[in-house]
């Protein structure tokens, strides 16, 4: 008999041997290596596709509606009762799973940060790795196995990003706390983030995820504490990998409250945090609860990413005891900072600065601090009725004491508790809400009225939305104002390529391009004769009539009136977009410190690098391009059309040539990219710096003559594979047409990013972009 293709013999096929030709299998789909395996150093591109559509079950839910069918003081009351409901599995400690329910948010939510805008509770990324396994989240899986009854009953309308920090809300407010406000509307990740940096540390994850091998700071300070040029690595918060905020025994755990400060001051400074919020949020969510620390660290199993099936996504198994209860174990320290822990009072800094502390040692081996009076109030064991313990604090929190100016704002807080409470509450809400961008993205009735600095408030509209005859009327001032196609579209691009969509800040509208920081940015330094034409254009217009606009609307126009004009001269009539409504931000309106986090290092789309960039940094120009790629949430077809485009605009920041391989400026030819992909030229390095080239000559193969210059961020769409991939659909004899049209679909998109009041602007709505239709003219 024939044996079956595969088989080398009938008999493999009787014995069921493997059908591939051999008795083994080596790896199947994702099996190492892979391509980050062969090839570390490679450009991932495919990062901008991550989390997309197809991962998301939820993508053709209209999460504002289900969230509106919430009845949230039904689903607040369900947690209240879940947090005095203890379950057999994971017991409360002292009856209330309140304080680890807080933890659960603050760590969620604590992984903020403002130079990029990562982090943050906005996506529930808590849930995956790799922050879901690190140390300093242990045990908070536990925390959101309790809730799942909750987020069963609830469904698609409540997402776990809402439901945490809502819980945190809910846990404070059972124990006696006024919390300021909870706004939904958070939208949940659906897959692991393999992309965003959290420090340069290696974890040898073959030991488990041990300690020792999780909590590492070798990599992220360029000093010591206490030495000079002691400053932690952007774009980083946290002090150590694997940990939200700082190593609570000291920096090098070696219990040093005064470096602990320095380290405090920088992590909550890189959080959006001042003094007086940081102070209020440890003093505030260490008045209640306990730290854990019952069983060496050696002894606790492995984090979720890394335990075995049947644990079904629970990780650290603790095999001491019971498991849970008093054999807890999570970051090593044991003990309460108060008589109380489930309750709302100032016992945590009458403690602190009533009483002289003492190091001492967890059973877990932690640094930790006792009160060196025997006399001094002890707390509750949390699980074992008559058995009581000494109060505990941490190096971090000794460090309170220490520094002089977090030791003022802790004796302002003593002597006014409800000053403590005000701040505390502000910051708790600051802290959970502030990767969410503008309050016109929160939803429920508990969303306060006040309006935060933080939040980057605009003024509301006090005219019609312009449009018709006035709208016709505004275009001829605009055109008429002598300013040229290329410095239009850049100063439209200049002011919405702020936007981030990790949390949701910058973006066009409120005109902030007009005001400081970002009118004295050296980036931004063309836009400025730009913005004052336009003002004067947007004042006239304004007294001349009933209909009024705002700057931020003439901005944006003059911009999409160029594309218009740019398309044109390349043979293409096309409408661009406009969708008026913007109103212009205040300068008290807008926090400056807060706002120069956006200031780019590099803007690969204007051709702009820091002057200094290789003396501070070792990562080359493009992938600082590809990460602002993935915060305006461009995907590489995106990203290869709208670089390609602002290049034939000539939309570089100093208004040079480098990269504008067209000598029709302001027309929106293809030209950048049959220039890019020609065989006709070549490459040649025109300078060397920190061990690679950063500019490029052009030259004709045959005479050598030099014929364009260019940087890295321009060659990267040529060099890299994906993106030439792309490249060579624009540079083909049928690819202006397409070019114009989708150079138009996305410009959209980016001028319409920060429209939140536009509902088919929200960050990732399935609905396709909007974009005018080109044709031929």
């Amino acid at each position: 008999m024939t044996p079956q293709p595969g088989y080398s013999t009938y008999d493999d096929v009787l014995t069921g041997k493997c059908p591939f030709g051999g008795s083994t299998v080596g790896g199947v789909q994702a099996s190492p290596p892979t391509l980050s395996d062969w090839y570390p150093d490679r450009l991932r591109v495919e990062q901008l596709h991550r989390d997309g559509v197809a991962a998301d079950p939820l993508a053709d839910l209209d999460h504002r509606a289900a969230f509106a069918t919430i009845d949230l003081a039904e689903l607040k009351a369900d947690i209240t009762r879940l947090l005095t409901t203890s379950v057999s599995w994971w017991p409360s400690d002292y009856g209330n799973y309140a304080p680890q329910m807080i933890r659960m948010a603050w760590h969620s939510a604590g992984t903020y940060r403002i130079a990029d805008g990562r982090g943050g509770a906005g996506q529930a990324m808590q849930r995956f790795a790799p922050v879901s396994s690190w140390w300093d989240n242990g045990n908070t899986d536990k925390s959101r196995r309790l809730l799942w009854p909750i987020k069963q009953k609830y469904g698609a309308a409540l997402s776990w990003a809402d439901l945490i920090v809502l819980t945190g809300n809910c846990a404070l407010e059972v124990m006696g706390f006024p919390t300021t406000g909870f706004g939904g509307g958070r939208r949940d990740a659906w897959e692991a983030d393999d992309a965003t940096y959290w420090g340069p540390e290696h974890l040898d994850m073959t030991r488990a995820g041990s300690y020792d091998d999780m909590v590492d700071r070798s990599g992220r300070w360029t000093a010591e504490p206490g030495e000079p040029g002691y400053e932690l690595q952007q774009p980083l918060a946290a002090s150590h990998q694997a940990l939200i905020y700082v190593n609570p025994e000291g920096p090098n755990a070696d219990g040093d409250p005064a470096a602990s400060a320095v380290d405090i001051r920088i992590t909550f400074g890189r959080m959006a945090m001042n003094d007086v919020e940081t102070v209020a949020l440890i003093a505030g969510g260490h008045a209640f609860g306990k730290s854990h620390g019952a069983v060496p660290a050696e002894q606790i199993g492995a984090p979720p990413e890394m335990a075995p099936m049947e644990a079904m996504g629970l990780g650290w198994h603790n095999p001491v005891g019971s498991g849970n209860a008093e054999h807890t174990m999570t970051n090593g320290i044991e003990g309460s900072w108060t008589p109380n822990p489930t309750q709302w009072d100032n016992a945590y800094l009458e403690n602190l600065f009533g009483y002289e502390w003492e190091q001492t040692r967890s059973p877990a081996g932690a640094l930790q601090w006792t009160p060196s009076d025997p006399s001094a109030p002890r707390t509750p064991d949390a699980h074992r009725e008559g058995v009581s313990h000494p109060l505990m604090m941490m190096t971090s929190d000794i460090a309170l004491k220490v520094d002089p100016v977090y030791r003022e704002v802790c004796q302002r807080f003593l002597a006014d508790f409800d000053l403590f409470t005000r701040e505390f509450s502000k910051a708790w809400f600051k802290l959970t809400h502030r990767d969410m961008g503008p309050k016109s993205r929160y939803l429920g009735s508990e969303v306060p009225a006040e309006d935060f600095i933080w939040q980057d408030p605009l003024p509301v509209r006090q005219h019609p939305v312009i449009g018709g005859a006035d709208l016709e009327r505004l275009r001829g001032a605009v055109r008429g104002a002598g300013l040229s196609t290329s410095d239009l579209a850049f100063t439209a691009f200049s002011s919405a390529v702020t936007h981030r969509g990790s949390d949701q800040r910058g973006g066009a509208n409120g005109a902030r391009v007009a005001l400081a920081p970002q009118k004295d940015w050296a980036v931004n330094r063309r836009t400025v004769p730009v913005v004052a034409a336009l003002r004067e254009v947007v004042d006239a217009f304004n007294a001349s009539g009933s209909a009024r606009v705002s700057l931020a609307d003439a901005i944006v126009l003059g911009g999409c009136l160029a594309v218009e004009d740019a398309a044109a001269a390349a043979g293409f009539a096309v409408e661009v977009p406009f969708t008026p409504g913007r109103v212009d931000a205040t300068q008290e309106q807008t926090d400056v410190a807060q706002f120069q986090w956006l200031a780019p290092v590099v803007d690969g789309f204007r051709s702009y690098e820091q002057p200094d960039l290789a003396s501070v940094t070792d990562v080359a120009p493009e992938r600082f391009f590809l990460d602002q790629a993935a915060l305006l949430g461009l995907s590489a077809p995106q990203w290869v059309v709208l670089t390609g485009g602002l290049r034939a605009l000539g939309c570089n920041h100093d208004g040079s040539s480098t990269g504008v391989f067209t000598d029709r400026v302001g027309a929106l030819t293809t030209d950048f990219f049959t220039t890019l992909t020609s065989t006709d030229l070549q490459w040649t390095k025109a300078d060397e710096a920190a061990g690679r080239s950063t500019r490029f000559t052009l030259d004709d193969r045959e005479s050598g003559e030099v014929v364009r210059t260019a940087t890295r961020n321009d060659l990267v769409f040529g060099a890299n594979a994906q993106l030439r991939a792309v490249a060579e659909v624009y540079a083909a004899r049928d690819g202006g047409q397409r070019f114009v049209r989708d150079f138009v679909a996305v410009w959209d998109q980016l001028m319409m990013a920060d429209r939140f009041d536009v509902p088919s602007s929200e960050p990732s709505s399935p609905a396709a972009p909007r974009a005018g239709a080109a044709r031929a003219a």
